[in-house]
């Protein structure tokens, strides 16, 4: 068994849909047993960062919350938090809303959300206070994308200030928009139009930038801050230099980051937009660095913004018309189902510790967004979320293996040693060797608690 702290010969007993009891020999001699000899026993994977069924120009991304959960639970994710969004003039309580109709009745394994908020209308005391009343105790705001989401940093401190006295955590998507703007308009302007001018307009210098503008706000405010999708070493630096000065600044990074290079746009156009997304992918040796943080703590979570396309609703770009130029295309990436094979690869390449994965992984998110000790453990009274992970597994990461609603993979040419056999959810199997056995409705809504801390439950 394998927590964020140790790995051990244990037994886990579940009664219901709880842990009753860990240890050597703890079972009774008529209990059903499950024999995960060889394997690993971990957590139930926590993603926070996902969008499901969510509406980007003329189309949506390709998963909902039926099929995104499907895929989750098969590659050992039984939690997910996703974005319910309020578009400017739509009340938090009526983004809440649609969000939960989209989910309800349809998920296999639980979920929560945070709220994004694009405008504010009213006081953020109000916004946060309502919010936490209601189960939500995250909010997203954008430092870009003025047509449609981005709020001023006089908003961002304003709900920090509120989330920091309500319990709550302001997550922050971190690009400069002055930066990003003058370089998109600079490359249209000269008719430079191909994806990797994409990667050209938003560079680690604006995310950096951006960064260390956000945590500027969190210090005035003394409020925490969660940076999400962290992509490049100067947003690393930023936050390191943060957390030495004691600052309660958490960061995520993603699958993508780790893996994939701004080598990707090179290729042809047709599979050069598959790749496009925001902040967009790197020049190879940041991933160095994004690694190292995961090892060394600088970076606490792996999540996986998990936002997929289908090839084409790329091609048809955000006009449904097809794209002329790289501001069209849709941005997101599938990688809700292979998050977890991927992190463990550097556990086999000795990396990162087995608990280092299961804490980057599972526990610290559950920490940091009010689901410890529900989730995240294996401990007496948890949610009875267990994953076996056999390590002698190989599984190559290709679509016809995958349950994503997405007909390409971006880690088609890797095959993972390692992945779930047996996945439960509050002690129900969910997911055997790859293959989804849960039905629809079986996940639940999770009333968070504070969010913000990982030092409490």
């Amino acid at each position: 068994m394998v927590s964020a702290a140790e790995v051990r010969r244990s037994d886990v007993v579940v009664v219901g849909d709880r842990i009753d009891s860990v240890g050597a020999g703890v079972g009774a001699p008529d209990d059903d047993v499950l024999d995960a000899t060889g394997c690993l026993v971990i957590p139930g994977a926590v993603d926070v960062h996902t969008h499901m069924d969510m509406g980007v120009g003329a189309t949506r991304s390709a998963d909902d919350f039926l099929s995104g959960t499907v895929a989750a639970a098969c590659g050992g994710t039984t939690t997910v938090i996703d974005f319910a969004t309020a578009y400017r003039g739509e009340p938090a309580s009526q983004g809440l809303a649609t969000w939960h109709a989209k989910a309800r009745d349809r998920a296999v394994v639980d979920y929560g959300f945070h709220m994004t908020v694009a405008e504010l209308t009213g006081d953020a005391d109000d916004l946060v206070a309502e919010m936490a009343e209601a189960g939500v105790t995250s909010f997203k705001l954008y430092m870009t994308y003025p047509d449609r989401l981005m709020v001023t940093d006089e908003v961002i401190g304003e709900v920090m200030r509120a989330a920091g006295a309500h319990g709550a955590m302001v997550s922050l998507h971190c690009e400069d928009d002055s930066t990003v703007t003058s370089r998109r308009s600079a490359a249209l302007a000269a008719g430079r139009t191909e994806a990797r001018w994409h990667a050209w307009s938003r560079p680690p210098s604006a995310e950096a930038d951006a960064v260390k503008r956000a945590i500027r706000m969190a210090e005035e405010t003394g409020a925490p801050l969660y940076i999400v999708h962290l992509s490049s070493a100067g947003a690393l630096e930023q936050v390191r230099l943060a957390r030495a000065r004691g600052l309660p600044v958490f960061a995520e990074t993603c699958p993508q980051y780790l893996y994939l290079s701004a080598e990707r746009y090179d290729d042809i156009p047709e599979r050069a937009a598959r790749f496009v997304c925001a902040p967009p992918l790197r020049d190879p040796w940041h991933q160095e660095e994004l690694w190292e943080g995961l090892r060394t703590g600088a970076l606490q979570v792996v999540a996986t913004d998990h936002c997929p396309f289908t090839a084409s609703d790329k091609r048809a770009g955000l006009s449904g018309g097809g794209w002329r130029d790289f501001t069209q295309i849709p941005g997101g990436l599938p990688g809700i189902e292979t998050r977890l094979a991927l992190v463990y690869q550097k556990v086999v390449e000795g990396m990162l510790s087995a608990p280092q994965w299961v804490d980057r992984c599972c526990t610290t998110p559950a920490r940091l967004f009010g689901l410890h000790p529900r989730k995240g453990v294996l401990e007496p009274g948890s949610d009875a979320d267990v994953v076996v992970f056999d390590p002698r597994a190989r599984r190559p990461l290709i679509t016809e293996r995958l349950h994503m609603k997405v007909d390409y993979s971006p880690y088609e040419d890797v095959v993972v040693d390692g992945w779930p056999r047996m996945v439960l959810s509050r002690g129900r199997l969910v997911a055997r060797d790859g293959h989804p056995v849960a039905a629809p409705g079986w996940g639940a809504w999770l009333h968070r608690g504070p969010s913000g801390s990982v030092a409490g439950s």
